[in-house]
């Protein structure tokens, strides 16, 4: 087992991108946007998905790097009250 995914999540795949036709990319969380990247930013994330777009879990582990840490657990579901 991995000390990295110690939870398995990642294997849900739980992100996914899109490279625009303007070459930025959109990162997205369980269908939610969560980041934009663009210009050379982009284009450095463009060469690393090539490199591991056959590996599932890389690629699910390079994409919530990217992110970085924005869920800290005190996010609001949106429930209307």
């Amino acid at each position: 087992m991995s000390d990295v995914d110690k939870r398995n999540r990642l294997s849900e795949e739980p992100f996914t991108y899109r490279i625009t036709k303007k070459g930025t990319v959109v990162i997205y969380y369980k269908g939610k946007q969560i980041k934009f990247l663009k210009d050379r930013e982009a284009l450095r994330l463009i060469e690393r998905i090539n490199e591991v777009e056959n590996n599932i879990t890389e690629l699910q582990l390079l994409l919530a790097k990217i992110t970085g840490n924005f869920k800290r657990g005190n996010e609001k579901l949106g429930k209307n009250k």
